[in-house]
């Protein structure tokens, strides 16, 4: 993030104003956690960090959503709560933007579920009746599901932690990449806003899929 911030002329920081901060906050879990050997390979998405931002709570929520899923097949048992918590959460505040019943998953979100069916079932119950308020799920729930979205990979016993680690910041920056693209060109058309189901990477999701 501070290399995004000088390629897009800003003062030297790691929270550059050209980038949405759960996205930078995304990016500098994802540095942190990756290994020397495998942080080169992260260079290549600095630039499409920069421009993607926006104030937005769909953003916020899509960008949590993205990792979550991607983390919650396999992180391990103890964790996997955690992050069926935090599918349902996102969603929970989606279907509050959109206008839709909170028990219309995503694709990708019922799938990611169906893999891990005891803290799925768990979390339904958890979940059913504590309200979410959109300033609390923006300052303190979606940082903190993204942290143990990432810190739960790069705990799991997977061949590759350092891969799935880059396609689940991939995954983030698509969605972004996804939303950026709509506001500026379909937002005004009616057309429908880009969800997390259409926009992770082919990258990402493969990912996923090798390390279950």
């Amino acid at each position: 993030m501070e290399l995004a911030s000088y390629l897009a002329g800003e003062r030297w920081s790691d929270h550059p104003a050209c980038t949405h901060p759960l996205l930078a906050a995304v990016a500098r879990d994802v540095n942190d956690y990756t290994s020397e050997a495998g942080r080169g390979r992260l260079a290549g998405l600095i630039p499409s960090v920069i421009g993607l931002t926006g104030d937005d709570l769909h953003l916020d929520a899509q960008i949590a959503l993205s990792c979550v899923r991607t983390a919650l097949p396999v992180v391990a048992a103890g964790r996997q709560r955690v992050m069926a918590v935090s599918v349902l959460a996102c969603e929970r505040v989606l279907a509050a933007l959109d206008g839709r019943p909170a028990s219309q998953l995503e694709e990708l979100s019922q799938r990611a579920l169906a893999q891990v069916p005891h803290a799925a079932q768990w979390a339904r119950g958890f979940t059913r009746d504590i309200p979410i308020s959109a300033t609390a799920f923006r300052r303190r729930c979606a940082p903190d599901m993204v942290h143990a979205a990432v810190e739960g990979i790069a705990l799991a016993c997977v061949p590759e932690p350092d891969e799935l680690l880059r396609d689940l910041l991939a995954g983030a920056i698509a969605v972004c990449a996804a939303w950026a693209a709509w506001a500026g060109r379909d937002a005004g058309r009616g057309t429908a806003r880009p969800t997390a189901d259409r926009t992770l990477t082919g990258a990402a999701i493969a990912g996923a899929d090798a390390a279950r």
